[in-house]
Parts: C-alpha cells; structure tokens; sequence
C-alpha cells in the first residue's frame, strides 16, 4: 500500500542486461529484450492510465511505445479508459525538439516540466496538459516543507528540479490512478529518493554490456547501503533465456 495516498500507484518497468545495464555505454537504444519482454512491457502499459519518462529515453529512442494488441485495447475500452495512455514526458529545461516524431504519434501527451521550461511548452499543440513541478516553484496545491529521505546531489544546485512528491500529487487530482514509469536511471532514482515507487518490473537479459559509463536502472550519486531501498519478491519467471522479477518497495508501517 503507497504511504502517499494523494498520489498515484507507481511501477518501473524496464529490460537489463545480466550485468544490470539498460543501455550500452553510447546510449543507444536497448533492442536487446525479446519480442515476450516487449508484449510484457505493453501490457503494464495498457494497465496504467499513464506512463512517465523523462527526456533521455525520449532522446534515445525518438517514439513511446503504444498499445497495439487489439485485446489490450479492448481492455481500455472495457475499463472505460481511452484506448491509448498518457504518455507524460518529464523535463526540469524542457529542452526538446518538436520535430521528434513523438510529437506525430496519435496519442495523447502531457508535460512534467520547471516554471521557466514549461513557458515555451504552454499555449501549443504539442502536448494537451503542461504541468509545472518545479519545486518551491508556489501556485495552489504545492506541498509545504517537502523533505527528502536522501536527497541526490545534482550537478549544479542551481539548476531547476522537479518536485516529484508536488508533481505526482497533480496527476492524481487530474485522475491518473496508476502511473508506468519506464526510465531512465536518473528519474527512477529521484523518484525513489523520495519514497515514490511502489513496484518494479525487472528482465534480466541474457548479454553483458558492460561499460562504466552504460546506465542502470537507478543512476544518480547513489544511495548509501544504510538507507538503500528495499525490495519483497513478489515473482520469479524464467520465460526462453529471460528471467522477469517482480519486486514491490518494503515500507515500515
């Protein structure tokens, strides 16, 4: 059960190599995962009422995955959910190039973004919703005196961040329920830094990428082992050369 009950229920979802990385040390885009992995990746999709990444993947990749099953998609519509998910790009500068072709695909799209980066974004056809998370950024419903388990350094305080805890607790009041996050490392260890993951899906891949620089599923400065995350098993399944484990986050009482 989510200690923060004002916001949604959150699940990462990614595909690692044996070694832990998901993608090589040039960033390219992870193919690396089998066609059973990448339907598991579209199911939790077409379970949630939004995904969030943050620009990295949306770099690496140039397109977010949509539902296509035609049974998921009659699911939605059973559920009464639009046929597709939100698909919520998250991005402190908001530095982004319109040309992608994300911003041709037919699904609906909402931006996490700063005060200063969401300016650009407000007033045009790119995305439906622009949300500022930008903490201490003020306006109705930002959450007073938010603190931090282990606060991530980052490279220059000055730089503007988003208020994870704020901006999750504004997706919630606009109905988004159940929340998909799929990468990169650095927005799954900010949203772990404040408590904000609630289960992870992990396949473990069957090559080594090796690469100091490759990243993992949670990137950052890291966590110090006293205050590290933990997780309950809740599954184990070893599917060809694959193995997908299903953790949820251990919360004290």
């Amino acid at each position: 059960m989510a200690r923060y009950r004002s916001r949604p229920h959150t699940t990462v979802i990614l595909a690692m190599s044996a070694d832990g990385k998901i993608a090589d040390a040039r960033r390219s885009p992870a193919r690396f995962s089998s066609q059973r992995d990448r339907f598991h990746l579209e199911q939790q999709i077409a379970a949630a009422d939004a995904t969030l990444f943050g620009a990295g993947t949306l770099r690496a990749y140039g397109t977010t995955l949509s539902v296509t099953s035609a049974k998921l998609l009659h699911q939605r519509l059973q559920n009464q959910q639009r046929s597709q998910p939100i698909q919520i790009l998250a991005s402190a500068s908001a530095s982004l190039d319109p040309q992608w072709r994300f911003f041709r695909q037919p699904v609906p799209r909402w931006l996490i973004a700063s005060a200063a980066g969401a300016k650009f974004w407000q007033g045009r056809s790119e995305f439906e919703r622009v949300i500022v998370g930008e903490q201490g950024a003020g306006g109705a419903g930002e959450e007073k005196g938010a603190t931090t388990n282990y606060r991530l350094p980052t490279p220059d305080s000055r730089l503007p961040t988003i208020n994870w805890r704020f901006a999750l607790e504004q997706l919630f009041s606009l109905g988004i329920k159940r929340l998909a996050v799929l990468g990169g490392g650095e927005l799954v260890a900010a949203m772990l830094a404040v408590d904000l993951i609630d289960e992870m899906w992990l396949t473990v891949c069957p090559l080594l990428l090796g690469g100091t620089n490759a990243p993992s599923p949670v990137a950052g400065m890291g966590f110090p082992e006293n205050l590290a995350p933990r997780l309950e098993l809740l599954s184990a399944q070893v599917e060809a050369q694959e193995v997908f484990l299903h953790y949820r986050l251990q919360r004290s009482p």
